[in-house]
């Protein structure tokens, strides 16, 4: 079917190319112009996939015919276009993660070995270490934060064993009792944050399930996230010290 479409205008006053048209239906913005040809220009661009095109906009045509409202509903990704986030970022991705269990570690033969009091055999060549691993040893930092209560949860402590997995594909791992989380004011959320200016905060049912991740994108929210990053990074503790603090305790 054909896009109904909306002429927004352009910044020639002849009503010549570039121009802004905004689809009615989707909200979608098209905006057309002459293309990126240099060889040299289309090298640096980032993103720029199979079947797409460069052009050029002036700055003025997009501030004055681009679409002042955003779209208030969440962009919400189901589990595979969220999984597609960890193959596309480039230098950063971190978790905060707070919750007291999570189904999928559960499912999981590891986690069967870890409740009958063995050591768990970690698979480094699973589909997350094949992800991951390509990405540290290029250089990206992968890091999270997780949050422990008092007395740990199994899940809790079959995450504090996985860190051995985590720290060994290049992650750096650290733990924060949930009491110190409360105190410098961190949020009940579990969220991922790529490489800066993308947020994932992720949803989960009833039952513990990852069912998805709302996308956060606006600059003021994701700048409030790398804050909560900052701050949990700052008062967690690397995951062996924390280990090591807990076994002195007992």
């Amino acid at each position: 079917m054909a896009r109904r479409l909306r002429f927004n205008g352009t910044g020639s006053g002849e009503g010549s190319c570039p121009a802004v048209h905004e689809d009615l239906d989707t909200g979608e913005v098209i905006v057309h112009g002459p293309p990126v040809t240099n060889p040299d220009d289309l090298a640096k661009l980032q993103h720029l996939d199979e079947g797409e095109v460069a052009i050029v906009v002036p700055r003025n045509t997009l501030i004055d015919f681009g679409p002042r409202d955003r779209d208030p509903a969440p962009r919400i990704l189901d589990p595979d276009q969220f999984a597609r986030l960890f193959e596309n970022f480039q230098h950063s991705a971190w978790h905060l993660e707070m919750r007291r269990r999570y189904a999928v570690d559960e499912a999981s033969e590891t986690y069967a070995q870890f409740v009958r009091g063995e050591v768990p055999s970690w698979d480094l060549d699973s589909r997350w270490g094949r992800t991951i691993r390509p990405k540290t040893s290029d250089g990206a930092a992968v890091g999270r934060v997780r949050i422990v209560d008092n007395p740990p949860t199994t899940g809790q402590l079959y995450l504090l064993a996985h860190a051995e997995k985590n720290a060994a594909l290049g992650e750096d791992v650290r733990n924060m009792w949930r009491a110190d989380a409360q105190r410098v004011h961190l949020p009940d959320e579990d969220f991922w944050i790529f490489d800066s200016h993308i947020v994932a905060l992720c949803n989960f049912d009833d039952d513990d399930n990852l069912t998805g991740a709302e996308l956060i994108t606006e600059p003021a929210a994701v700048n409030q996230y790398n804050r909560l990053r900052d701050v949990a990074q700052h008062h967690a503790t690397p995951y062996k010290q924390f280990v090591a603090q807990m076994d002195a305790k007992e």
